[in-house]
């Protein structure tokens, strides 16, 4: 197993822009910008009401980028019909609502068997990887093998909540859970709430993670440090033991 990969999630950057409309900051150049400066990939999570990432803005990546495109987002038909077009190399499935303001929970896939086992089917004939956003709850994993799903997003708020309190209870059911998946075949990614504090410890604990999506604490400490120094501070700790 090679070192963790960073996928950038670049949806603030498009929150930013929306907020006084036109093109500034540009998504399309900051996505660039995060490939150059080691981003492994990039990540967006359009919503329906577009309120950040627009569908325009998915066209208009996919041919400019030259690492993996990682497409989050509720499987309604509209954002499926989205992903078929587009054809990313990674497709994460959240059970998100429309009116929350970030994702919230994983997947209930022993309730969702069958709908996640179609979804699936659907990406991975058209040739892509599936992930699916997974509660740390080691009972759910054999519910998410059997939907077919390549990989499982281990959602990581509660471990970033508890993480200054005690963080080796918070990291606990991750390792579980990810010890389980591996059983099951399954690859491992990770995001929600990962920054530069509880990163390290989080890769060096949790066995096999193959990629984390990383967007609000990215691009808040890159106000300070600036996008370049962020990434490759973040890179360091994917590939240091502290």
């Amino acid at each position: 197993m090679g070192m963790t990969k960073l996928s950038v999630n670049i949806n603030k950057i498009a929150t930013l822009r929306n907020a006084r409309g036109g093109n500034n900051p540009d998504v399309v150049k900051s996505a660039l910008d995060a490939e150059s400066f080691g981003a492994d990939g990039i990540t967006i999570h359009p919503r329906p009401d577009e309120r950040h990432i627009r569908y325009s803005d998915v066209r208009e990546l996919k041919p400019r980028l030259t690492t993996e495109f990682n497409i989050e987002g509720n499987p309604n038909q509209k954002f499926i019909d989205l992903v078929l077009e587009v054809k990313p190399a990674q497709v994460t499935l959240v059970p998100d609502s429309p009116d929350v303001l970030t994702s919230n929970a994983g997947w209930d896939c022993v309730k969702h068997e069958d709908f996640l086992k179609d979804v699936i089917k659907t990406f991975k004939d058209a040739g892509i990887r599936t992930s699916i956003f997974l509660n740390p709850d080691a009972n759910q994993v054999e519910a998410a093998a059997k939907t077919g799903t390549d990989r499982i997003e281990l959602y990581t708020e509660s471990y970033a909540t508890n993480y200054l309190s005690n963080r080796e209870k918070a990291v606990a059911p991750y390792i579980e859970t990810a010890k389980r998946a591996i059983d099951h075949g399954l690859a491992i990614n990770a995001g929600h709430d990962l920054d530069l504090v509880n990163l390290n410890y989080f890769v060096n604990e949790v066995p096999q993670v193959a990629e984390v999506s990383i967007g609000h604490a990215l691009i808040c400490d890159a106000l300070y440090m600036g996008l370049h120094n962020t990434i490759v501070l973040y890179k360091n700790k994917l590939s240091s033991d502290s």
